[in-house]
């Protein structure tokens, strides 16, 4: 009887060391990633991030007493801090659905005061079924389309004619055959709207509601390599500018305020084997969030005793386009137009402020060429990116900037790439 007893907790041992085994060859973390280096040269003057790294547009044209350009001067840097860091988790099911994860992170920062200073891209767990996926925590705003985006080789990846941002969110996908539908609420962490008090998540989140998206894609491929993806997506967010406001007596009131913002957006990637084909259409409203040209303005102040005052969404149109070779090397040319169209409605006075970011722009064009070469692990690519800005130094009760001036800016850039 001993034996027997024995011999079944060897064998109930077995089986649980065997078990536990198993679930820990479910379980796997893949570290992965890039180091990168850019050498880039700007003709002018540049508003960006990172001593010039994330090239937005050109600095305005701002004169001296002689009438001289002061920003017409041009400036060199070299950076290493995009090298990223990748680990790509999985694990054992869980509720029905295979399990995944993903921590992101670069030496980009947050500001140019902790320039260099690792910092958090992609963070979030996943849950795939057959048919449907939950994603829960950062990664990029839906209106960023990971399967159709500028492959750029400058990090601005298109910005400002492509939305770019990442959120913590949640979002759901449901696939069927070709076709995609995604619902998804999001948050603001390091990319925020404008207000009254700058960049920050509080508008947001004193709204109570998400920036909410939904997205439609279908797409197919070929036996021949051909493929074809196309997308509809729609969002809305809600923001709160303040809680209070502080009349010319010295008065503070709690005021009740909103301004609202639709973002609609059509994209299509087409495939092939010698060529690949992306557009993309946006019209955008209060996106400053984004990185794109746009904020919100007071259309009249309703009650001069509290200064309960109205709001409007500066709203803009934006296309850009690609093409591209899919051999090595890879040749291709970015390119696209954005412009601001101004307040949804009129205001009352010229005198009345505006919040966002570079309102004074009515219409910015970028075109970009690029050359790009993949030798095993190391990459090589060059990359002439020419923008121009119209800034406008008056304005109709509708915020659309007039009188412009242009500003150009020619960058080039050398990247070289070490993968692993």
């Amino acid at each position: 009887m001993k034996r027997i007893t024995i011999a079944f907790l060897l064998i109930l041992i077995v089986q649980g060391l065997w078990a536990q085994e198993e679930e820990e060859k479910k379980f796997g973390v893949k570290i992965s990633g890039f180091v990168k280096n850019d050498f880039f040269y700007d003709s002018r003057q540049t508003v960006a991030a990172r001593e010039g790294h994330f090239l937005l547009w050109p600095a305005a044209v701002n004169q001296d007493e002689n009438g001289e350009d002061i920003n017409a001067g041009a400036n060199f840097n070299m950076l290493a801090l995009q090298s990223r860091l990748s680990l790509a988790i999985s694990g054992p099911d869980a509720l029905g659905a295979k399990t995944s994860g993903l921590i992101e992170g670069d030496f980009f920062a947050q500001s140019n005061d902790n320039i260099n200073l690792f910092r958090l891209r992609h963070a979030f767990v996943k849950l795939t079924w057959t048919h449907m996926e939950v994603l829960a925590g950062q990664f990029w705003n839906p209106l960023f389309v990971t399967d159709c985006f500028p492959g750029t080789v400058s990090f601005n990846t298109g910005t400002p004619l492509q939305s770019f941002a990442r959120n913590p969110q949640i979002r759901v996908s449901f696939n069927t055959g070709g076709l995609k539908i995604t619902a998804a609420a999001l948050s603001q962490r390091d990319y925020s709207s404008y207000g009254p008090v700058g960049a920050g998540s509080q508008y947001l989140r004193n709204s109570a509601i998400p920036d909410m998206h939904l997205q439609a894609q279908y797409g197919f491929s070929s036996e021949s390599g051909t493929g074809l993806i196309t997308g509809l997506g729609l969002a809305y967010k809600t923001l709160v500018p303040r809680l209070s406001s502080t009349n010319a007596m010295g008065e503070t009131y709690k005021v009740n305020e909103k301004v609202g913002g639709l973002t609609a957006m059509a994209f299509a990637k087409l495939t092939t084997k010698p060529v690949t084909a992306k557009l993309q259409l946006r019209y955008g409203e209060n996106i400053s969030d984004l990185l794109a040209i746009s904020g919100f303005v007071i259309t009249e102040v309703l009650d001069p005793v509290t200064g309960l005052a109205a709001y409007s969404p500066l709203k803009s149109m934006t296309f850009w386009g690609e093409v591209h070779t899919n051999g090595n090397p890879q040749v291709g040319v970015f390119g696209g137009l954005t412009m601001n169209n101004g307040s949804k409605e009129e205001r009352a006075s010229e005198l009345l402020p505006v919040y966002g970011l570079a309102t004074n722009i009515r219409s910015l064009f970028r075109i970009s060429p690029r050359v790009i070469y993949n030798a095993g692990k190391v990459r090589l690519a060059l990359e002439m990116e020419y923008t121009s800005a119209a800034y406008g130094e008056n304005y109709n009760l509708f915020y659309i900037p007039d009188q412009t001036i242009k500003a150009n800016n020619l960058r080039g850039l050398l990247a070289v790439y070490y993968f692993f």
